[in-house]
């Protein structure tokens, strides 16, 4: 016999506006009347754009959450209100690399350990059934646990506090309603403010059993991020980083994402320099101790172009093929690297 999908007792019951979208809820009669609220917003659940051609599975679950707030007392960038980041827009064109000093990074490091904090917090959560807007919740309420504002809540208008990437999406996912599958792959990009300051960093997880050619390219994308960071120490050019990426990558017979790149970090949620991770590029800048930037490598199983779903943010691999990406928060130091968001 069926059981409730609440508290697990033997019921036939079926909540009937399900029923007509031919989906199977089974409640007990208790729990059906305790949990009508929340689960009649179920039936308001749609794709928002029925008229994009998709390139993969996966479709986007709305209406999101209305956005969630954030404590008066939590000091935020200047983008919280308005969504416009009006101080990092004036230093877009340029390709000076700002050289930290001991306060700032002391601050770094504690702003880069509260990112790791709340990405582990994130990591627990995940299993089959959860949403990717469940996930946000718990980032949300562990980053103003901490005093901290989360970082992508409204810049340029970003709608919720962490970027949730599934399957085919390379990176900017909004979380929604989707509840994770069996065999997903799932990147939690969490990024955090504190006290003036923005940490960066990723993971992307396993939910449930994941086939060998999903767990091959993320053990491949963790590789190719491990390698790099390797790389990292005082006279080295920020190009090369690519080449290092990419050799992995090619010997895997995966490609490498191409228009998003890792970037400097510190008061500024994005500054130079900018790290392509394919080889061959043309970054700008050589590697000095006090440098801040992420990593943060991108890598698919198909071909290594991407598109954009009309919500403006979340970028899909153009062949529907499954991409993974890790990211650190990395500090350059006079003998090589020291991983900040790393605790």
């Amino acid at each position: 016999m069926p059981s409730c999908s609440v508290c697990q007792v033997d019921t036939t019951r079926k909540c009937p506006k399900c029923l007509e979208k031919n989906i199977n809820s089974y409640f007990c009669d208790t729990c059906f009347k305790a949990n009508w609220t929340t689960h009649k917003i179920k039936h308001l659940e749609h794709n928002p754009f029925p008229a994009y051609n998709y390139t993969g599975k996966l479709r986007p679950v709305y209406p999101l959450s209305p956005r969630r707030e954030v404590p008066a007392h939590i000091p935020r960038p200047d983008y919280a209100v308005m969504g416009d980041p009006v101080s990092e827009r004036k230093l877009r064109n340029s390709t000076h690399i700002d050289v930290m000093n001991k306060d700032d990074i002391e601050k770094m490091r504690i702003v880069c350990k509260i990112g790791r904090e709340v990405l582990e917090a994130a990591k627990a959560a995940v299993r089959v059934g959860v949403t990717t807007d469940e996930i946000d919740r718990i980032v949300h309420e562990a980053t103003i646990s901490r005093n901290a504002y989360p970082s992508p809540l409204n810049y340029y208008n970003f709608p919720k506090s962490c970027c949730t990437s599934v399957n085919e999406v390379i990176c900017h996912g909004i979380p929604d309603r989707y509840a994770l599958q069996d065999g997903d792959i799932l990147n939690i990009d969490i990024s955090v403010f504190f006290e003036g300051y923005h940490s960066d960093l990723n993971e992307t997880v396993y939910v449930g059993n994941v086939d060998a050619e999903g767990v091959k390219l993320v053990e491949t994308t963790r590789l190719c991020l491990e390698k790099a960071i390797e790389f990292v120490k005082p006279g080295n050019l920020y190009r090369d980083i690519g080449e290092v990426i990419q050799k992995i990558a090619d010997e895997a017979g995966l490609s490498v994402v191409r228009t998003y790149c890792g970037h400097g970090i510190n008061k500024y949620f994005h500054c130079s320099p900018s790290i392509p991770h394919y080889a061959k590029n043309k970054a700008v800048g050589v590697m000095k101790p006090g440098h801040i930037f992420t990593i943060e490598p991108m890598i698919c199983e198909g071909g290594w172009k991407d598109e954009q779903w009309p919500d403006r943010w979340t970028a899909v691999t153009q062949d529907g093929k499954r991409s993974a990406q890790f990211e650190e928060t990395l500090l350059v130091t006079e003998t090589g690297v020291e991983i900040l968001t790393r605790v």
